[in-house]
């Protein structure tokens, strides 16, 4: 009976003992983890882009300019420019002198980091930002996007300048050659990365104007006008010196000669 109470006990004694081993380097193989955690998070690499050879203060960046090349993070000092963001040093000019294989950092680059910038820091003197409620085919079916150049015209319900206390329909061109600065909420800043916030699905578009602009654009959307934009080539900067207002009358009048006119220019235009 007692060798049997021994033989137990040692049983128990070797299963506690293997349990609290177990326990012990269960404990270990955790702190293992957080050490190699730790470490990596020390050592983390990023993607960086580095000069490929020495460059002097004033150069404007091509592709051969810099490369890729791996760096700890934590050891990289200042805002780095990262490989996934080179496009963005395309056609810039170094406020710095670069050498071969040194990191270039946003503080090397004209005007900074210009992605990062808001949108009024973007804006020239004298220049304001204003958003009009515009969508679908009144913003050229979605095709208008962020730097693109617009004609923005008006339908408005105007006072009868022939029957007295009568409204009729007018449509005219408010402003010419406007820049688009925004679509919703993307703006040109923002797709030079490919960072798409809206694609076609907006109700806004934010154009670059003058005070004066500004103006008339919040008069015409407040006499509940509906706004349009025109596409225009960006090389094209003619703009009409007078266009008409356009109301039903007009359109009887012109619009057999519009026809005539859009005919004869066809046929004299070059065939493609």
């Amino acid at each position: 009976m007692k060798q049997k109470l021994v033989l137990i006990a040692s049983v128990v004694i070797g299963l506690l003992a293997a349990l609290l081993t177990r326990s012990y380097l269960n404990e270990k193989d955790r702190e293992i983890e957080r050490m190699k955690a730790e470490f990596n998070k020390r050592n983390a690499m990023i993607e960086v882009c580095v000069a490929s050879k020495a460059l002097p203060s004033g150069t404007r960046l091509t592709w051969e300019d810099f490369g890729g090349a791996k760096a700890i993070e934590s050891h990289v000092r200042g805002r780095v420019v990262l490989a996934k963001d080179a496009i963005a040093l395309i056609g810039r000019e170094l406020a710095h002198a670069v050498d071969e294989k040194q990191i270039i950092g946003w503080a090397d680059i004209k005007e900074g980091d210009l992605l990062s910038r808001r949108l009024a820091e973007t804006l020239a003197n004298g220049r304001r930002a204003i958003s009009v409620n515009v969508a679908g085919a009144a913003a050229v079916s979605g095709m208008v996007t962020p730097n693109d150049h617009v004609d923005v015209l008006g339908t408005f319900s105007f006072p009868s300048k022939k029957v007295p206390g009568e409204m009729e329909l007018v449509t005219l061109t408010i402003l010419q050659n406007v820049l688009i600065l925004a679509t919703g909420k993307e703006t040109a800043n923002a797709r030079v990365l490919g960072e798409k916030t809206s694609g076609g699905n907006y109700n806004t578009v934010t154009l670059e104007v003058t005070p004066r602009e500004a103006e008339m654009l919040v008069f015409s959307e407040q006499i509940k006008g509906r706004i349009f934009l025109a596409l225009r080539n960006p090389a094209d900067v003619y703009t009409e010196s007078e266009l008409p207002r356009v109301n039903f009358e007009k359109i009887q009048e012109t619009i057999g000669q519009l026809n005539e006119i859009r005919q004869k220019n066809k046929m004299a235009a070059p065939r493609r």
